[in-house]
């Protein structure tokens, strides 16, 4: 009788138990690199190059700094009246001027020719209407000798009619006699009455005529004295009293009528003028008060003017001194003004840093209470003023921010400290 011979299983790993383990250490390898791995963007930094602040809460002074420039309260042009070349400079830049004081002397030989040919017509019409009334008196007199004779005759010519008539009632004379007497007297009474119309026609006409001419003569005088004044206006004056800044005219000269040759400072009272980041163009009014320190004492300025136009992102303001001003005080001296925007609250501050510039105030880095590192995070900026930022969200007081610039650290979420 046959035996079955037993076959011994070799010990060890077989080739199907290698695949098992390969793909069991494959998917630990996987499940750790997805679950209990930090897959954040990384970038290791030096801790020493970094600026860290801490956040606070305290009251925050809602002003913003601004460099003002001493100005005169006002400032008026020299503008040249009259065109013509500059033969005198009677004051010099800077002095000191009254109202009316002469600064340049102008001269314009057109317009001495004008004046010249303004007073020949006005001699030429001023002898004319002397000669028309003289003939107008002349014909007044000649009208009034022809009026004494027309009456003259009319007498002489009714004298014979009334004798005629009571000699023809008398059957004295013939009645053709008697009707020409008549007729001649009535023809005479006419032609008076028709002179003495023609008398008061020509009267009327004569007047009318002298006072066209001596209206004429009157604009023609008014002509001539502008045309004077025009000559007067070639001494250019100082319109008030001030200082003479710029004056640009130079003897020889030719200045065009109209133009700009210089400007008097009134210097009564003193602006303070400024220009401020368009940034704060919805925020700053008239009204705003500002305040700088000079020698230890502390002066205070209200806007008195805001100009809208924008130039090179900057608008412009005017400040007057609400008081006292300081001690020789001079035009171009610059102070720096701290400009209140608002009242003063309390609030959660962050200090102003570098890294506005990368992060426009959205985001920053929050350092951990490890110190080993630091985390983005999302924030809100409100205000501003020359040292903080003041934080609406995001933050809590208490905690460590990276306020330094963030140029270099890319769009990385952790920055971990060497």
């Amino acid at each position: 009788m046959s035996m079955d011979k037993k076959i011994e299983q070799k010990k060890g790993l077989k080739k199907k138990h290698i695949g098992y383990i390969v793909l069991g250490v494959f998917l630990i390898v996987i499940i750790y690199f997805a679950f209990f791995t930090d897959k954040t963007s990384t970038y290791r930094v030096s801790k020493e190059r970094l600026v860290i602040d801490e956040v606070k809460f305290g009251e925050f002074d809602d002003y913003h700094t601004i460099t003002g420039q001493v100005e005169p309260i006002a400032t008026i042009y020299l503008d040249a009246r009259e065109g013509g070349r500059v033969e005198e400079r009677l004051i010099e830049e800077g002095s000191m001027v009254k109202e009316g004081d002469v600064i340049l002397r102008l001269s314009n030989p057109d317009l001495s020719m004008s004046i010249l040919n303004s007073e020949a017509q006005l001699a030429e019409k001023s002898n004319f209407l002397r000669n028309t009334m003289v003939t107008m008196e002349q014909e007044r007199l000649q009208i009034k000798r022809e009026l004494l004779n027309l009456e003259y005759d009319i007498t002489k010519k009714k004298r014979e009619y009334e004798r005629n008539k009571v000699l023809f009632e008398d059957n004295l004379i013939a009645e053709e006699e008697y009707l020409t007497s008549k007729e001649t007297f009535e023809f005479a009474s006419r032609s008076y009455e028709l002179y003495i119309e023609r008398q008061k026609q020509d009267s009327i006409f004569r007047n009318i005529q002298i006072k066209q001419m001596e209206d004429n003569l009157d604009k023609m005088r008014l002509n001539l004295d502008l045309v004077r004044r025009r000559q007067e206006n070639l001494n250019i004056k100082a319109p008030v009293d001030g200082q003479l800044g710029m004056l640009e005219a130079e003897i020889g000269q030719s200045i065009s009528r109209g133009q700009s040759v210089g400007q008097i400072n009134v210097l009564t009272s003193h602006r303070v003028t400024a220009l401020i980041d368009e940034h704060y163009i919805d925020r700053v009014r008239a009204g705003l008060l500002g305040h700088f320190d000079r020698n230890g004492k502390e002066y205070e300025l209200r806007v008195r003017r805001v100009y809208p136009q924008v130039r090179d992102n900057r608008f412009e303001i005017d400040m007057t001194f609400t008081g006292e001003v300081p001690e020789n005080i001079r035009t171009g001296q610059t102070y720096h003004i701290e400009l209140q925007l608002g009242e003063a609250q309390e609030a959660i501050m962050i200090k102003k840093g570098g890294f506005f510039q990368a992060t426009g105030g959205q985001w920053i880095y929050v350092v951990d209470p490890s110190g080993e590192f630091a985390l983005r995070r999302d924030i809100s900026l409100g205000e501003q003023n020359p040292i903080y930022y003041e934080v609406t969200e995001g933050l809590q007081p208490g905690e460590k921010v990276v306020v330094s610039n963030y140029e270099s650290f890319g769009d990385n979420e952790k920055l971990v400290f060497k």
